[in-house]
Parts: C-alpha cells; structure tokens; sequence
C-alpha cells in the first residue's frame, strides 16, 4: 500500500503545452535556441537492454541502441546540441565528440532520455537529457534558476527540451551510504536539509522523494559543505494536497528528516529556515523584473493542474499559514505567485 503522501502522485502528471506567452518570455531571456528537435527522433531505438550502476546494480534507465542510419543521423544533432548547451554554439565543429550512449527513462513524468558525451581529445564524458517540452517543467527550471543558490543551464525548441546534468549523489544513494560515515557533519548535512525544504514549500516544488535529488558534497578548508538540489521540475505547483510541497513528509526522506530532528533544536530550526527566507528574499529582489515577468505569464496561464488541485491546494495553504490571502485565487499559476509573495514579504 502506498504511503499517504506518495498515494497523491502516483499517476502520471499531465501534460502542459508551452504558451505563446512563455515562449515569448523563453525568447527573451534566451532560452529558445535553434538546435534539433530531437525528443520523437530518439524514441526510434530498435532494442534496449537494463541500464547497471557501476556496481553491477540494475537501475530504472534502458540503455537505448538505434540502427546504424538512424544513428548516423541522431549524432551531429546531439553534439550540435550539447555545443550549444555549453558554449553557445560557438564552436563549429563537433568531431571531437562521441555520442557514447543514450539511456530512456520509461519510468518519468517526463520520459527524459539521457544523452552521454564523450571527448575523444581527452577521454572526459558528460551528460545531458532530452525531455518533452512542458509548461510546469519549465516553469520549475526558471523559478529554480531565480530563487535557488544554484543557476540551471536549459534549452528549448518545439517539443524538446534540454537539461544540463545535475552533479550529485542521488538522494536515495547519499541515505544509504553516507549517512553512517565517521565524517558525516550531521548539524550541517541537517541544516541544509532543512533549508532545501523550506526552498521547495516557498516556490511550491514537489515530489522531492529522495530520487528526485542530489547531495553535493563540498570538501571545505576544515569541514565539509552541502547542498541539496533538485533534479526533477515535473511537479511544480501541480499537486493538491499541501504536504507534497514538504519533503520532509515523504517516508523515502525519513532518515535524513530524524537525523535534522535530532540534532537540531526547535530555534536552530527556526533561525535556518529565517536564513532561507532572507537569501530567497534578495536573490527574489536582485532577479525583480524577471522573477516578476516569469509570475505574470504564469498567472495568466488557465491551468496548469486540474481544478481540483487548484482548489484544494488554496484551502490547505490557507489552513497552513491561517490566512484568506489565497481565497481568490483560481489558478496554480496565481497561487504560485501569492505563496512566494506571502512568505518572502515582497
């Protein structure tokens, strides 16, 4: 039987069609480039086989395999592609680059397909991924890039979307693995822990179950630093029921969440997640006009989540911060903006 929390999103999210609206906004903030639109070219793969981690463990991605034309054809679309994710395009040539493997992710809202580089002047690889184009998406791509510590590096035309690769270990890896070690700062792994949270509820981010981020592990001239990112912007301001936006409520996130109860008092709790209001608050402030341009589009969006949601999400956040101030809001996109604007005071 599914948990409560998990119970609320266990069907497929559905699919938003990017508005004319939102294209114009991913035009002038240079997000709309002319690269491939690759995303139906890559679902032609002839055979796929399990995908293994490098410990020989069987994951949830396929590796893909095409027929040697189809092939022929995806891989100077995919290096043009990668080129102009990291320079810009501005490189001409694309030789250097080996389409090494593909990898399909049946398992995902978004059904990405992962695409690894390899350099053959020096043997370095890299990833990317290639997504189907969707408004909720995107607007969790943009609102990460605003209103986080991290920017987030994307692309999109037509149907396709492009990610740049996330470094981290995976949630679910890091609770497993490293949470027992001898060098484990608990305060801070707890601390960070918390803050990302907060991130998520403020922005209305969620299914933050720990495989849909990672753990970046700083090493620090005395101790060691953390940050908690998110990988996965499927369901951004989606969800009806209040508690999916909190990631500390999902049974896949216990470990980390006892350890931050444990370790951390009520007031250090409450100082970490006034730092993060204050932190969000400035880069909200620094980013006005495009933060305030990305909320205006998405207000005007009719839906991004079924009314149901809408409504239900509106009398949960009423209950939770014991206000009216989302009483007249009648979609995702307007609940979006009053949360932020409530919590952060702008």
């Amino acid at each position: 039987m599914l948990p409560p929390v998990m119970a609320m999103i266990s069907r497929r999210k559905l699919r938003y069609p990017v508005s004319p609206p939102l294209w114009q906004y991913l035009y002038h903030f240079d997000r709309m480039r002319e690269i491939p639109q690759v995303y139906d070219d890559l679902f032609h793969f002839s055979g796929s086989i399990p995908y293994e981690d490098p410990t020989g463990k069987e994951t949830l991605w396929l590796t893909v395999f095409y027929d040697p034309q189809h092939m022929e054809e995806l891989r100077p679309k995919l290096t043009q592609i990668y080129t102009e994710l990291k320079v810009g395009g501005a490189a001409e040539r694309h030789d250097h680059l080996l389409v090494d493997r593909i990898d399909f992710g049946e398992f995902g809202n978004s059904r990405p397909f992962r695409i690894r580089i390899t350099n053959l002047d020096n043997d370095n690889s890299d990833y990317f991924y290639v997504k189907h184009a969707d408004a909720s998406r995107i607007y969790g791509l943009e609102l990460e890039h605003i209103l986080s510590p991290s920017r987030i590096n994307y692309l999109v035309k037509g149907n396709t979307l492009i990610e740049e690769h996330i470094a981290g270990v995976p949630g679910d890896a890091y609770q497993r693995d490293h949470m027992k070690g001898k060098d484990l700062n608990k305060v801070r792994i707890a601390k960070e822990f918390t803050k990302f949270n907060e991130r998520c509820f403020i922005r209305l981010l969620g299914d933050m179950r720990s495989v849909n981020y990672v753990v970046e592990i700083t090493p620090d001239f005395e101790e060691v630093q953390y940050r908690v990112r998110p990988i996965d912007f499927d369901q951004q301001s989606y969800q009806g029921k209040g508690k999916t936006y909190l990631a500390y409520h999902f049974d896949s996130n216990r470990p980390v969440t006892r350890l931050a109860f444990e370790v951390l008092n009520r007031r250090a709790i409450q100082q970490y997640v006034a730092e993060e209001h204050a932190q969000m608050t400035r880069r909200a402030k620094v980013e006005s006009g495009r933060l305030k341009a990305l909320l205006g589009v998405m207000q005007r969006e009719a839906e991004l989540a079924p009314p149901a949601h809408v409504s239900r999400l509106a009398l949960d956040l009423a209950k939770y911060h014991h206000t009216d101030v989302f009483r007249d809001c009648t979609t995702m996109g307007e609940l979006t903006a009053t949360h932020i604007s409530h919590m952060l005071e702008l």
